[in-house]
């Protein structure tokens, strides 16, 4: 990756797109590539912009974000996109990490925090709060009420099930491989079987994908995933 990390920004509402210009350009490893009216836009830009980082907004006219993270993981998947949004939707948030979104922020967020998670999701982790992380447990367990991790004919292993839920629990690759006592490589290894049992490929869609099956019971703790 280059030295800068590459970020494009879509959003219909070019004030958003202009105050978040103005704050990510406080920060000298950050690079505003271009900015997208909507998300047929922003696809078009990304052959010729090359960015590492797309902020994503949900809600825009044309080709809404979900759609747009679709297209993006299936032609551009080196690509990280983080949902930035005023939509404070469990629903739309969930379909956003299952299409491959690194992460989902609020548009009122701290900018340390989306800081942070533009760092982690150049580097091909996910950042996920333990408040969104929660939520997602809070709407999903509303509607899987018995757990049943072979259901949909998906068995999991016993050790896959740890290190999901390690995942889902805010644990790093390193932190999950020392508190298992097996090599980060393993881990990685566990999560590749996890992520083609789930028909997912992100750490974020595992986690949307898991606590809809009712698999997970909680979070504790805000790092990258």
């Amino acid at each position: 990756m280059q030295d800068k990390i590459r970020i494009l920004i879509a959003d219909d509402h070019a004030i958003v797109r202009e105050g978040l210009q103005l704050i990510l350009e406080t920060v000298d490893k950050f690079e505003v590539v271009g900015e997208a009216a909507d998300g047929a836009e922003a696809i078009k830009l990304i052959t010729d912009l090359k960015p590492d980082v797309i902020l994503m907004d949900l809600r825009m006219p044309r080709m809404d974000g979900i759609t747009a993270i679709k297209h993006i993981q299936k032609d551009f998947p080196d690509i990280a996109v983080i949902i930035l949004t005023t939509y404070n939707e469990d629903k739309l948030m969930l379909q956003g990490l299952k299409a491959g979104a690194r992460g989902y922020l609020l548009k009122d967020t701290g900018r340390e925090v989306l800081f942070d998670t533009i760092k982690v999701a150049a580097r091909g982790e996910t950042l996920l709060t333990s408040e969104i992380i929660n939520r997602v447990l809070s709407f999903t367990g509303e509607s899987q009420k018995s757990p049943n991790r072979n259901s949909g004919g998906i068995n999991l292993t016993e050790r896959e099930n740890e290190v999901l839920n390690a995942v889902a629990q805010g644990g790093t690759s390193k932190e999950i491989a020392y508190n298992l006592s097996i090599t980060e490589r393993t881990v990685k290894a566990h999560l590749t079987s996890i992520y083609n049992k789930l028909g997912v490929n992100s750490r974020a869609a595992a986690i949307a994908e898991a606590a809809k099956r009712g698999w997970l019971s909680g979070a504790e703790q805000d790092d990258s995933i």
